[in-house]
């Protein structure tokens, strides 16, 4: 009789235990499919189409400067500004020192500042959405994962002590750029080098020595192993793109209500932050490419949200208007400085023609 009550007691408390946990297990409700990806792809490959556009422009300009032969250039494409992000930061600091916008690059001051904006708005969303560099990095990484089965993971104190030279990199760049008066920018910038830099950092790749392209080929390679290793660990770009982010009111919020703890967040986030157990990410190094969210199989588990604010059952950011907030803040930018006469160098052709002719005799000035 005994064993019998004991059995039957210890099936009852096994059927109580059961009861006690389908009631505590969260109620699953299965994501439905959401285009972030798709939206950020359109964008990613629309900006590198218009970069190689840009790029072919500006060597046709530079190779016709070349020839002996007088004439009339074709149009310098004064988007290739965008490509000289220092002299984008010199810009800015005479612009904010004298109150007066500088005649040469002004192309790479209002670019600059469209993608800072969108960085201090949506996030370092620069690096994810726009960057040519970072589309090529993605698409290296992810090749890599899809031949190799994974990416290399580092450990966690790698990943923060290889953040440093990007961060340093940066820094430097800010203090001797603030060190400078507007008048020594003025000079730099006037100077045969400053007025040629463009085509300085064609000449980098068109005539590459060894050591650049050892340099490159490592970082190519490593790129294919590890997730963004040029945009995580060397890009001052993205270090001051992500120091702007910081004041971004857009976070990616996780609710842990609907969250299941599968991880698929952190494993799919490129920066590998810890998605999965913070409430919010406000990291420098989130790019706001929403790999997370895409990836996260909860309805309402992990979405954008705007100063931490969320709607159960409601996505408080759409990737649409995501996309649509970054081309506006691009483009207003640079309308404004087409309308406002501050978008094109002027400078004559033939001055043109010659400082190209002799790019080589110019070094960098001390």
């Amino acid at each position: 009789m005994s064993a019998h009550l004991g059995l039957f007691v210890a099936v009852e408390h096994r059927s109580s235990c059961s009861r006690r946990r389908r009631r505590d297990k969260k109620l699953f409700l299965r994501r439905r499919p959401e285009g972030a990806q798709r939206w950020r792809r359109r964008a990613q490959w629309t900006f590198l189409l218009l970069n190689l556009w840009i790029g072919a422009q500006f060597y046709h300009f530079v190779t016709a400067a070349e020839r002996a032969a007088g004439g009339a250039l074709p149009s310098r494409p004064p988007g290739v500004e965008g490509w000289l992000p220092i002299a984008g930061l010199m810009n800015l600091k005479y612009f904010l020192a004298t109150g007066s916008i500088p005649a040469i690059h002004p192309a790479a001051m209002f670019l600059l500042g469209a993608f800072l904006t969108a960085s201090i708005l949506f996030r370092k969303t620069f690096c994810s959405w726009l960057c040519p560099v970072g589309t090529v990095s993605e698409r290296l990484w992810k090749a890599g994962r899809r031949f190799c089965g994974s990416n290399f993971l580092l450990p966690g104190w790698a990943d923060l002590a290889l953040r440093i030279p990007k961060y340093a990199l940066l820094a430097a760049f800010l203090f001797v750029t603030a060190a400078m008066p507007a008048n020594a920018i003025a000079a730099f910038l006037g100077s045969p080098y400053g007025l040629i830099a463009d085509v300085k950092l064609l000449d980098l790749f068109r005539r590459m020595g060894a050591t650049t392209a050892i340099v490159l080929s490592i970082i190519a390679v490593l790129s294919v192993f590890i997730k963004n290793f040029w945009c995580r660990f060397l890009c001052p770009y993205g270090a001051l793109m992500g120091l702007g982010s910081l004041f971004s009111p857009v976070w990616v919020r996780r609710n842990p209500e609907a969250c299941i703890e599968c991880g698929k967040c952190r494993r799919a986030c490129p920066s590998n932050l810890p998605v999965d157990t913070k409430l919010a990410i406000h990291s420098a190094e989130c790019t706001g490419c929403l790999e997370c969210v895409s990836a996260c199989p909860s309805e309402n588990a992990l979405d954008l949200s705007i100063m931490g604010r969320r709607t159960l059952g409601r996505r408080a950011t759409d990737p649409r208007w995501l996309a649509a907030g970054i081309f506006a803040i691009f483009f207003g930018f640079v309308l404004y400085a087409k309308l406002s006469g501050h978008w094109e160098t002027p400078i004559p052709d033939a001055a043109y023609r010659r400082l190209i002719q002799h790019s080589s005799e110019y070094g960098h000035p001390h």
